[in-house]
């Protein structure tokens, strides 16, 4: 009798406890690196900015077709699902945005955004590097990194938030503005 109710308690002590463990998603990048760790490369590239000072210019009424969270004639930079990596469908944004920063004496905040699938952990280090990716492709054009800094909110800034896939893509970006 005492030998089944041990069983059974070992039983649901391994259940309970394998269900409370979780690993956070592989970004990808070298060998032997996870995402915290490449996180911790381009910490100094980022710089922290008052919110209340330069504003959240994020609007809900942009049209479907036309959609952008980015402000001062800036496109957004959309990524596929986990990825930080530009697509060609995005190459032209890249382009048009350098030629603002090329415009302009202000400094250019670069901001990495999530969807929310993911650790808080993760989607910060993607947004790191999302935003990275967005400010090595405007200096691969000529702009000089002094001129850029970069940010990530992980999770924390969606641009939507209904339950559907085209909401999650709206939120898989990098938003650009100028720090004013």
């Amino acid at each position: 009798m005492i030998k089944k109710s041990m069983i059974t308690m070992l039983a649901l002590s391994t259940l309970i406890m394998t269900a409370c463990t979780q690993k956070a998603p592989d970004l990808g990048g070298e060998e032997g690196k996870n995402n915290i760790s490449d996180s911790v490369d381009i910490a100094n590239d980022t710089v922290t900015i008052d919110e209340n000072k330069y504003g959240n210019e994020n609007t809900d009424t942009v049209s479907e077709s036309k959609y952008n969270s980015s402000s001062d004639g800036f496109q957004s930079i959309y990524f596929d699902f986990g990825d930080y990596s530009i697509s060609s469908e995005m190459e032209n944004h890249i382009t048009s945005n350098t030629n603002i920063v090329n415009s302009e004496s202000n400094t250019i905040k670069i901001e990495g955004n999530c969807d929310e699938f993911g650790t808080d952990e993760y989607n910060y280090a993607l947004g790191l590097k999302r935003a990275k990716s967005v400010k090595d492709a405007i200096a691969a054009q000529g702009v000089s990194e002094s001129k850029m800094v970069i940010i990530s909110y992980g999770e924390s800034s969606p641009t939507c938030s209904s339950p559907t896939d085209s909401c999650y893509e709206k939120n898989r970006r990098v938003d650009l503005r100028l720090v004013k």
